[in-house]
């Protein structure tokens, strides 16, 4: 080609894409690269250059009307002249509008060029043994291949580096969770919350700023823990494992009947008793854990709730509908509810219900949860904490894009 124009057809052209397409057309040797290793590349890095993945499928395309593997090796062959049918009809029927909007952030992005002909049209003209193509030049992929390489080897580095960080996230709010009981108790409601914050943000894609303060905020949590007080790994696993323990220790109680008397309300149980005053009271007691705590580790009493779970007297209502389901009898339903106050129960039903396929008998292992209640106390906080690290260690996986 004699001439090279620079402006497009029938299109208005600004001063950078001028100055551009001045530069690419300048004569210089061009690198020998594999169009495959410049899509490879540009994959990764096409944030870099302003690029979408369907940018990027239009450009996989347009790249394979060019013969041959290598851009560079033969100048002259740089330029594809494709009708728009035919670069749709490799786009899997792509419509024609959708195109060449790809097209133009193509041209955009300067990684194409277009070597528009006299009436726009697209087509090879040989004459005299030469041939002068009108299309789009393929020349500045080769020519900016080291731009591109580098770009794609700084967002690989990002990836890793947020991969990295979202696993050091997971594992410090794993140990929020398991040295809550040691934090101050004014601090415990803040650790919940912050909890609660840090699993939401690993459940999206957060940028890395994003993820740089959060670690902040965990390392500033953390700190509060008095070191004389931090439990031992030994402590922490029985603590976590208490779920699992009542359920081994209940196999043998599950042939036990529901409909023992001895489960039934006593006499002492009568509304103005000492027994029913001390229940009053236990209920009156507000729960160490915050509602929201509990819902998260335990969202599927939701399909079960006449409607949105926001107060206690809502989550005691729920449970009170899912006893029968669960197979538990209003005896030991009472029995529980006498023990623990009706708040702590309905918290051990919503996580009976998280684990209830494993849970062979409900009935004795909640009449066993009461007995414990009885003797020596019981709160139901171990119990959710060990579901919201369950949950908090099933989101994360290596390797996922952040």
């Amino acid at each position: 080609m004699g001439y090279v124009p620079i402006t497009p057809f029938r299109r208005t052209a600004e001063a950078v894409c001028v100055q551009r397409a001045r530069v690419q057309s300048a004569p210089a040797p061009l690198p020998v690269v594999s169009k495959w290793d410049i899509l490879s590349e540009l994959t990764e890095a096409r944030a870099a250059f302003g690029l979408s993945d369907r940018d990027i499928s239009v450009l996989r395309a347009l790249v394979s009307f060019h013969p041959g593997t290598d851009l560079g090796a033969d100048p002259a062959k740089l330029v594809v002249f494709p009708s728009n049918a035919s670069i749709c009809t490799r786009l899997n029927g792509m419509p024609d509008s959708t195109m060449r909007r790809h097209l133009a952030a193509l041209v955009a992005s300067g990684l194409i060029t277009r070597r528009d002909s006299p009436n726009g049209k697209r087509y090879m003209r040989r004459s005299r043994g030469t041939a002068t193509a009108f299309g789009f030049d393929l020349s500045p992929l080769p020519r900016r291949f080291a731009e591109i390489a580098e770009a794609a080897e700084a967002q690989r580095s990002l990836q890793e580096e947020i991969a990295a960080l979202r696993e050091t996230l997971s594992l410090m709010r794993r140990d929020l969770l398991g040295l809550l009981e040691s934090l101050p108790e004014e601090c415990q409601d803040a650790a919940l919350t912050l909890s609660e914050d840090t699993r939401r943000l690993l459940r999206r894609k957060a940028g890395l700023p994003e993820l740089r303060q959060r670690e902040a905020e965990l390392s500033m949590a953390l700190t509060h823990v008095p070191p004389a007080e931090v439990i031992s790994t030994e402590e922490m696993s029985t603590n976590a494992a208490e779920y699992e323990q009542h359920y081994q220790s209940l196999k043998k109680e599950s042939s036990d009947s529901e409909d023992d008397p001895s489960w039934y309300p006593m006499q002492s149980d009568i509304p103005g008793s000492e027994n029913a005053l001390a229940k009053k009271k236990a209920e009156a007691i507000p729960p160490r854990i915050a509602l929201r705590t509990v819902m998260s580790a335990c969202p599927s009493l939701n399909d079960y709730a006449e409607g949105p779970i926001r107060s206690w007297s809502d989550l005691v209502r729920t449970a009170e509908g899912l006893r029968p389901m669960m197979g538990i009898c209003r005896a030991s339903w009472e029995e529980t509810k006498r023990h623990m106050g009706q708040i702590e129960a309905a918290i051990v039903m919503a996580a009976m219900l998280e684990r209830f396929e494993e849970i062979k008998s409900p009935g004795a292992y909640m009449r066993g949860l009461s007995q414990k209640a009885a003797r020596n106390g019981f709160s139901a906080m171990p119990m959710v904490l060990a579901l919201l690290r369950r949950e908090g260690t099933a989101q994360y996986s290596p390797g996922r894009a952040a």
